[in-house]
C-alpha cells in the first residue's frame, strides 16, 4: 500500500511533463514537472523506486506518443488490440529510463545537496543513452520542450539540447530540495538546513539568468550575422497528398502533376532552391522514365534547381537495394546529386531482425527492405552555392546527423519528411519543434518540407520565420540566409552528455564494487576531474562564468 500511495504522484509527475509537450505546449510544465516523482522517491527502496519512476514514465509516454494507436491502426491495418498493444509495450520500455533514474537517484543520492547536483547529471546521462540504444529513440527528450523559450536555447550551441534538460531538471531537483526545506522533512535521514536550501536556490537561478545573458547576446550576434550575411530564396511545396492515395497506381500521375503545377507557380518568385517534401514522387526516380521526365521537363521550364524525395534502386537484377532519397535536379534536367537516407524507421522502412520476425510487415509496402545510406554526406549544387545537409524525416531527431553534415561544409539544412502518418494528432508539432534545435545547435538556417505539414522556415537563432498548418496545399518562400560559423556543438559534439554518463557510470561502478558505499564517499575517491566537473555544475570553484 505505501508503494501504490506513491504512484499518484508519479503518474501527476508523467502528465506534467506530457502537458509541456505540443500540441498543448505548456513548457513552463516542465520546470517543476518531476517534483512530484522526486516527492514519491523519498523513503523509498531503490527497487521500489525503480517500479515509480516506471509508473512515471508510462504515465508520460502513453500520453505523449498516443498517436502511436491511430498511426498502426489507419496505415498499418491492425486492430485496435494490437495498436493499443504496441503502444503500451513501446510505452513500457521508454519508462524504464525514468525508472533508472529514479534508481540512481535513490540509491546514490544520499544528501540532499548531492541530489541537486546529481539529479540532472544522472538525468542526461540516461536520456544520452536513450538517444541510441537499440537504435536510438529521442523522441521526447525534456530539452525538447522548451523550443519555444528563445533565448534559454541559445545555449544549444554549446551543449545541445541536453544542456537544456539539464536546466530543467536541475530546477526541479532544487524546487524540491526547497519544499523539504519548508516542510521540514529530511532526505535519505539528512535535514535540509538554511543554508543549503538558499544555495539551492540560487544556483540554478544564476545559472537560468547566466543562460539568459548568453542567450540575448547570441540572439544579437546572430541578427548581426545573418545581416550581413548572403541569402538564397527558397520555394517549399506541400502537395498535401493524401496518404491512403499516395501509392495508388491510379494516383501516381495525378499526383506528380500537382507538384507541377504548386512548382511552376513558385517559379514566379524566382527562387534559386525549389523543395519537394519526402517520396513527394509515388515512384522510383531515374527508374521510372516517364514519370521522371515528366519532373525534369518541369524543372527546366522553371529554370530552378529541384530537391525532390523519392524511393530509388540501384543495383544490378537480382540484387536490388532500395533507397529512401533525395535527388537534386539542375536547371537543366539532370540529376546531379543524390542523399540517401541514413537512419531507417524499424517497422517503418526496414523490419528489424527479420529472420526471427520473419511474420511482422513495414508500413510501407510498396517497396522492399530500404537500405541505408552514407552518413554526413552533403548535396552540392551550382559552383557558387553552399552545400545542402539533408536529413529525411525523423533523421531530424537526432543531433549527431546534422552535426556530421555540417562539419562536413552544409551551409544550409533542409529537412524532407511525410508526416501525414500522423494525421492531426500532436506528433507532427512535437516533431517540428525538434527540428528548431539543429537550427540553433549548427547555427544553420533550417528548411522542413512535409507533404502534409508542418513545413516552414528556422532561422540560425531558432526562430520560426514562417510555417503551413496541416493539410493544406501550400508554397511558401522566403529569402534563407547562410552562415559559415562553426558553433562549439558542431565542432566538439555531445560533450555534456558524454560527461554525464561517465560520471554516473564512475559512481555506480564503485558503489557496486564498494556495496552500500553513500554518494558522498564516492565522489570523494573519485578521479579529480569528475569533481572538478561536479564542482562547476553545482556553481562553485575554478572555472565559474
Amino acid at each position: 500500500m505505501v508503494l501504490k500511495s506513491k504512484w499518484l504522484p508519479a503518474v501527476i509527475s508523467g502528465l506534467l511533463m506530457t502537458l509541456a509537450f505540443p500540441k498543448l505546449g505548456l513548457s513552463a510544465t516542465a520546470w517543476f514537472a518531476l517534483v512530484p516523482l522526486l516527492v514519491a522517491l523519498r523513503g523509498l527502496s531503490p527497487q521500489a523506486a525503480f517500479r515509480t519512476g516506471m509508473i512515471a514514465g508510462l504515465a508520460h509516454y502513453l500520453t505523449l506518443l498516443y498517436w502511436v494507436v491511430f498511426t498502426m491502426r489507419t496505415y498499418g491495418y491492425l486492430p485496435w488490440w494490437q495498436c493499443v498493444s504496441l503502444l503500451v509495450l513501446l510505452a513500457a520500455y521508454l519508462a524504464v529510463y525514468p525508472g533508472l533514474f529514479a534508481l540512481a537517484v535513490s540509491r546514490l543520492c544520499r544528501k540532499p545537496g548531492q541530489l541537486v547536483i546529481l539529479a540532472p547529471i544522472f538525468w542526461v546521462a540516461i536520456e544520452y543513452v536513450r538517444s541510441f540504444l537499440f537504435t536510438g529513440f529521442p523522441w521526447g527528450t525534456v530539452g525538447y520542450s522548451q523550443f519555444n523559450r528563445l533565448h534559454i536555447i541559445q545555449i544549444s550551441d554549446m551543449f545541445g539540447v541536453y544542456g537544456i534538460s539539464f536546466l530543467v531538471v536541475l530546477f526541479n531537483a532544487a524546487l524540491y530540495v526547497l519544499l523539504l526545506f519548508l516542510a521540514g522533512k529530511p532526505w535519505r535521514g539528512v535535514p535540509v538546513d538554511r543554508w543549503l536550501a538558499l544555495k539551492a536556490v540560487v544556483a540554478p537561478l544564476v545559472l537560468i539568468g547566466s543562460c539568459l545573458v548568453y542567450g540575448a547576446t547570441r540572439i544579437g550576434a546572430m541578427d548581426e550575422a545573418v545581416r550581413n550575411a548572403s541569402s538564397l530564396r527558397v520555394a517549399v511545396v506541400q502537395g498535401n497528398i493524401d496518404q491512403a492515395r499516395k501509392w495508388d497506381p491510379a494516383f501516381q500521375i495525378a499526383t506528380t502533376k500537382k507538384y507541377v503545377g504548386l512548382t511552376l507557380t513558385s517559379a514566379a518568385r524566382n527562387p534559386d532552391l525549389v523543395v519537394w517534401p519526402e517520396t513527394a514522387t509515388p515512384f522510383y526516380f531515374e527508374a521510372s522514365p516517364k514519370l521522371t521526365r515528366l519532373v525534369t521537363d518541369t524543372v527546366r521550364r522553371a529554370g530552378v534547381h529541384l530537391l525532390v524525395g523519392s524511393p530509388s534502386v540501384h543495383g544490378e537484377a537480382g540484387s536490388h537495394a532500395y533507397y529512401n532519397s533525395a535527388f537534386m535536379v539542375a536547371p537543366d534536367g539532370r540529376a546531379t546529386g543524390r542523399y540517401d537516407k541514413v537512419h531507417l524507421v524499424p517497422f517503418g522502412e526496414y523490419v528489424p531482425f527479420k529472420r526471427v520476425l520473419s511474420f511482422v510487415g513495414k508500413m510501407v509496402a510498396q517497396v522492399g527492405d530500404f537500405s541505408a545510406g552514407e552518413k554526413g554526406r552533403t548535396l552540392a549544387w551550382g559552383e557558387a552555392n553552399p552545400p545542402i545537409g539533408v536529413q529525411i524525416c525523423f533523421e531530424i531527431i537526432f543531433p549527431g546527423l546534422s552535426r556530421s553534415l555540417v562539419k562536413n561544409g552544409a551551409g544550409l539544412l533542409v529537412n524532407l519528411t511525410n508526416d501525414a502518418w500522423f494525421g492531426r494528432s500532436g506528433a507532427a508539432f512535437q516533431h517540428f519543434s525538434m527540428a528548431v534545435f539543429r537550427a540553433v545547435e549548427n547555427r544553420r538556417s533550417l528548411v522542413r518540407c512535409a507533404n502534409t505539414g508542418i513545413s516552414g522556415f528556422v532561422d540560425p537563432a531558432g526562430r520560426i520565420i514562417a510555417r503551413t498548418d496541416l493539410f493544406e496545399d501550400a508554397v511558401v518562400d522566403r529569402p534563407v540566409p547562410v552562415l559559415s560559423e562553426a558553433s562549439m556543438y558542431t565542432r566538439m559534439g555531445d560533450l555534456l552528455p558524454m560527461a554525464c554518463l561517465m560520471v554516473l557510470g564512475v559512481l555506480a561502478g564503485r558503489f557496486m564494487i564498494g556495496g552500500r558505499e553513500p554518494a558522498g564517499d564516492a565522489l570523494r575517491d573519485s578521479p579529480h576531474w569528475i569533481k572538478r566537473l561536479i564542482s562547476r555544475l553545482a556553481g562553485r570553484g575554478p572555472g565559474r562564468k
